[in-house]
C-alpha cells in the first residue's frame, strides 16, 4: 500500500513538474513583435461564440480544383536572362484577351514577361498597368492559353481563424503549382514597407501562417471555397520568426483593377510639404528645428511648395501634423497611407501643433506633378 501511495505521489509530482515547465515554456519562448516600428493591430475579424463547436477536418482539394488551372508562374526576363520569378492568376477572360492579376514586384523592370499556365504552355506577357504603392500589377496575355478563370471573393467576410489556402511558384520554376494550407491569422494589420525610402510607406493586409516564400509573391490567397480572397505580397524575414505572411485584400485590389487595365496612373493627392517624423531630432535640429519636449510623434514640415495646399493654407516651416481629418499620423508613413485614401480636390482638415500650440488648418488637395 505504501509502495502504491509513492507511485502515485510520484506520478502526481511529474504531472505538476511538467505542466509547470510547459507553462514556463509558452510564456517565455514567445516570439516578441518583429514588426520592429508603425505598426497597428486591429482586432478584427473574430468570432465571439460560447457554444460548443464540433470540428469536421476535410480536405481541400475540391477547392484547389477551382483555381489551379487559373494560377501561373510569371518569369522575368532582364535581357535573355531570368531574372526572378512569381505567381499571379487570370481573374478575367474577354475575348481574345485574358488578364492576370500580380504583384509590381513581380513584374518591375522586365524586358520580357514569360506566362507558364499549369498545363506548362507558355505565352509572352505584356504589362498593362502597374503601380509600387499597391504593389499591384495587370499583365494582359493571349486568351487562347487560358482554361480556367478564378473565382473573386471577399475577405470582409473571412473571419480569423478560417482555413486558407494558396498556389504558386515558391522559390523556383520547378516547384510551380504548390499548395500550401494555413489559417488566417488576422485582418487589417497595419505593416511598414519601403517604396522608395526606408518604410516609407504603411499597407493594410491579411496576416496568415500558410507558407509562402520568394516566389509565392502575386499568387491567391483563397478561401476554403476556393475564392481569392487576396493577393500573396510579403512576409517577415527573421531567424525567429515562422508563419507570419501577408496577403492584399482582394476588395482593396478590385478598387483599382480598372485603372491597371487601361493603363492609367494611380492618381493621388499631395499637399506639397517636405517632412521628416518628429523621432528625427537630430536631423530636425541640422533643419535648425527643436520641438516641444511634449512632441513624440507626429510629421514634422521642413518646408512648402509656394501655391501648395499646405501653403495656401497658412502651414509652414516647424509645424507637425499630428492629424489628417480624425485619424492620427504617427510618421511620415502613415500620413501617406491617410493622405492617399482621400481624392485630388477634396478638402481636409489637418491638425498640427506650431510651438506649444494646437491649430485646426483645411486644405484642398491637389495633384503631384510626379504622380
Amino acid at each position: 500500500m505504501r509502495e502504491k501511495f509513492v507511485n502515485l505521489l510520484g506520478l502526481f509530482a511529474v504531472f505538476v513538474l511538467g505542466g509547470m515547465f510547459n507553462y514556463y515554456v509558452i510564456l517565455d519562448g514567445k516570439m516578441p513583435n518583429q514588426i520592429v516600428t508603425n505598426t497597428k493591430t486591429e482586432t478584427t475579424g473574430v468570432v465571439k461564440c460560447a457554444n460548443d463547436i464540433k470540428l469536421d477536418e476535410t480536405g481541400i482539394a475540391t477547392s484547389v480544383g477551382k483555381i489551379y488551372d487559373a494560377t501561373v508562374t510569371i518569369q522575368n526576363y532582364k535581357g535573355s536572362k531570368v531574372a526572378s520569378s512569381g505567381s499571379g492568376f487570370v481573374y478575367k477572360k474577354e475575348g481574345d484577351k485574358a488578364y492576370i492579376m500580380t504583384n509590381h514586384h513581380v513584374v518591375d523592370g522586365n524586358d520580357k514577361l514569360m506566362i507558364t499556365m499549369s498545363n506548362d504552355n507558355q505565352v509572352e506577357g505584356r504589362v498593362l498597368g502597374s503601380d509600387q504603392y499597391l504593389d499591384l500589377a495587370v499583365v494582359e496575355i493571349d486568351a487562347s492559353v487560358v482554361t480556367q478563370v478564378a473565382t473573386i471573393g471577399t475577405s470582409e467576410n473571412s473571419n480569423v481563424g478560417d482555413t486558407v489556402f494558396t498556389v504558386g511558384t515558391p522559390v523556383g520554376y520547378e516547384y510551380r503549382g504548390s499548395v500550401t494550407r494555413g489559417s488566417l491569422s488576422g485582418k487589417n494589420r497595419m505593416v511598414s514597407v519601403s517604396v522608395t525610402s526606408t518604410e516609407d510607406w504603411i499597407m493594410k493586409v491579411l496576416q496568415i501562417d500558410a507558407a509562402i516564400n520568394p516566389g509565392n509573391s502575386g499568387g491567391p490567397l483563397l478561401n476554403a471555397n476556393g475564392e481569392v480572397i487576396g493577393i500573396n505580397s510579403l512576409k517577415l524575414v527573421e531567424d525567429k520568426i515562422e508563419g507570419m505572411g501577408f496577403a492584399i485584400p482582394i476588395e482593396y485590389a478590385m478598387k483599382y483593377v480598372e485603372e491597371l487595365e487601361n493603363g492609367k496612373k494611380i492618381e493621388r493627392p499631395y499637399i506639397g510639404v517636405t517632412m521628416l517624423n518628429a523621432t528625427e531630432t537630430y536631423q530636425l535640429l541640422r533643419q535648425g528645428i527643436q520641438l516641444d519636449s511634449s512632441i513624440e510623434s507626429g510629421v514634422v514640415i521642413l518646408g512648402t511648395e509656394k501655391d501648395s495646399p499646405a501653403a495656401k493654407a497658412g502651414l509652414q516651416k516647424g509645424d507637425v501634423i499630428l492629424k489628417i481629418g480624425d485619424k492620427s499620423v504617427d510618421n511620415v508613413a502613415y500620413l501617406k497611407y491617410e493622405l492617399y485614401q482621400y481624392q485630388v480636390g477634396d478638402s481636409v482638415e489637418v491638425t498640427c501643433i506650431r510651438g506649444n500650440k494646437t491649430f485646426n488648418a483645411t486644405l484642398t488637395l491637389g495633384k503631384s506633378a510626379t504622380n
